[in-house]
């Protein structure tokens, strides 16, 4: 993976600058938004390790599949809105765009995130 590409996540920033650091460990994001953003890029770049590190333990599956064929070929991301309520939960709504099979897709979803011990946690999604 080249750290000097785009961010996979939309920021317009290299991916070095973005989100690398979180799904290398050395950081930890600040908010719900930068949690999901770095999901985003994690599911594009198949890091499943880091998106079941970031899951929070009452909600996450044992596994995720993401090496099961065929391999989602993922397009973009739009953050809708991020909202945090001041107690510690947070919402983010977003549209990913995807391809299988050569066919698109179209993920529009209302994430939840909980602030647990200074990290936050994803904790599900509905889709919108």
């Amino acid at each position: 993976m080249s750290l000097d590409r785009d961010c996979p996540c939309g920021s317009g920033r290299a991916l070095a600058a973005c989100c690398a650091p979180y799904l290398a460990g050395g950081a930890v994001p600040a908010d719900a938004e930068t949690l999901m953003r770095s999901r985003y890029s994690a599911y594009v770049l198949g890091d499943e390790a880091y998106l079941l590190a970031t899951w929070h333990p009452d909600t996450r599956p044992a596994s995720l599949g993401l090496d099961q064929d065929p391999p989602a070929k993922w397009l973009g991301l739009t953050v809708r809105r991020h909202e945090e309520d001041g107690n510690g939960r947070a919402v983010v709504e977003f549209v990913a765009r995807y391809k299988i099979g050569g066919r698109a897709h179209r993920l529009h979803e209302a994430s939840r995130f909980v602030l647990e011990l200074g990290r936050w946690w994803y904790l599900d999604g509905k889709c919108q």
